[in-house]
């Protein structure tokens, strides 16, 4: 029988929710406003760049500061941002002043801020859960995470901006807030122990960290490998509002019903992600994860019934959650505790600092051919790095297999 998980995790468990259905309502309402002021899918694309450009240029110094501070503080804080900015782009909405710039100004905010919370939250699983509670704390946090994104926050950002398009931003500004009055109320503090010495910079505690990652052999090639998948895939995210709007032929309510089968999908792969790894081995669900997502993105470059987009959409969400899920424990597994926020800085730089440049990339192509053909090339792009996270996991299956026997592996392993 497996152990209970524990008070500390379950209200981490809940502010996560509650943060991540904002982040969702968000994620739809910004795209619909963006649609309202331009139909110029580079225009359209640059606003998921900007949400996602502050990985590239923060995720290293977020980390440092993560590995210094109470991590549950950094994770109210970064909610309080978010509300703000969000709260001001509202006020633009309301008075009919919203622009362009505005609008990027403010993406770019929540992402800044959304490099310190997740940092910190991810940080924070290991100093709540054990070492074989990881997956399945994953497992939850992540089904939690897509479940209020995708199926719930979807079609509330769609509705909610049908109504009104200030509604989805005032809504979620007081979500952030109470999300960050949730996680204050984890008892305890989460502020990682360092060694006794001389006060460090920033800088060192960067440069630390990427030096460990860039020793460890595996690690330094999963990064790689997730870079490069993160930048092929995210060609299709700047322009998915306008493959559902003009290429399927559906209206606002329907792009968020579209993102409802993600949501759908991405639950449905976090929770079977644990046990299926269980029954036939992390190598096997990893690879089959990411098999399925880029034939599901070349399913959506042919056809153009929603119907089968959205099944499509779901299965590859799925996929992608076998990744999340697992990539997620084993870094946890193998990164020690007080290096972590760095380490994962180092790794999400080139991970998520990969998602603007596809974005855009995606943007110009779909500018120079059409949005179909943005996901033919993606998925066709996926199925080539699959074969490549195989030959990755299958070098280092000894040390996939026993990453949580023991404790975290030498630097150079």
């Amino acid at each position: 029988m497996s152990t209970p998980l524990g008070p500390a995790f379950w209200r981490l468990y809940a502010a996560s929710a509650v943060s991540n259905l904002a982040d969702g309502v968000i994620r739809v309402a910004l795209p619909l406003l963006a649609a309202t002021l331009t139909r110029d899918p580079v225009q359209v694309a640059a606003l998921s760049s900007l949400a996602f450009l502050p990985w590239l240029l923060f995720a290293l110094p977020a980390g440092a500061v993560v590995d210094r501070v109470d991590r549950k503080r950094a994770m109210a804080a970064a909610n309080v941002v978010r509300a703000l900015a969000l709260g001001a782009l509202a006020v633009t909405a309301l008075t009919g002043t919203t622009s362009l710039p505005a609008l990027y100004a403010v993406a770019f905010a929540i992402g800044v801020a959304e490099t310190f919370y997740d940092s910190a939250a991810r940080a924070m699983l290991p100093q709540v859960v054990t070492r074989e509670q990881l997956d399945r704390g994953n497992g939850l946090l992540t089904t939690a995470e897509e479940a209020s994104q995708g199926f719930l926050g979807a079609p509330l950002g769609s509705v909610l901006f049908a109504l009104a398009v200030a509604a989805p931003l005032l809504g979620t500004a007081g979500g952030f807030l109470l999300a960050a009055v949730l996680v204050l109320g984890i008892a305890g503090r989460h502020r990682p122990a360092r060694a006794d010495g001389p006060p460090t910079t920033i800088r060192r505690d960067v440069a630390e960290g990427v030096g460990w990652l860039w020793r460890h052999r595996f690690l330094r090639g999963l990064t790689l490998v997730s870079a490069a998948t993160a930048l092929v895939q995210s060609m299709t995210t700047g322009v998915l509002v306008l493959y559902a709007l003009d290429d399927l032929g559906v209206e606002e309510a329907g792009y968020g019903l579209l993102l409802t089968t993600a949501g759908v999908g991405s639950v449905l792969g976090g929770l079977t992600a644990a046990p299926l790894a269980g029954r036939i081995g992390r190598t096997a669900t990893l690879v089959a994860g990411s098999v399925i997502a880029a034939l599901a993105t070349l399913g959506m470059a042919a056809t153009g019934n929603a119907v089968v987009a959205g099944l499509l959409f779901g299965a590859g969400a799925a996929g992608v959650m076998f990744w999340n899920v697992l990539t997620m424990s084993l870094r946890q597994a193998l990164i020690p505790e007080v290096l972590f926020g760095r380490v994962q800085g180092g790794y999400r730089t080139l991970v998520w600092g990969g998602i603007p440049l596809g974005a855009l990339a995606g943007g110009l192509l779909a500018d120079a051919t059409s949005v179909p053909t943005v996901f033919a090339v993606s998925g066709a792009g996926l199925l080539v790095l699959s074969l490549v996270l195989w030959w990755l996991l299958a070098v280092h299956r000894d040390l996939v297999d026993t990453a949580f026997a023991a404790g975290p592996q030498p630097a150079t392993a």
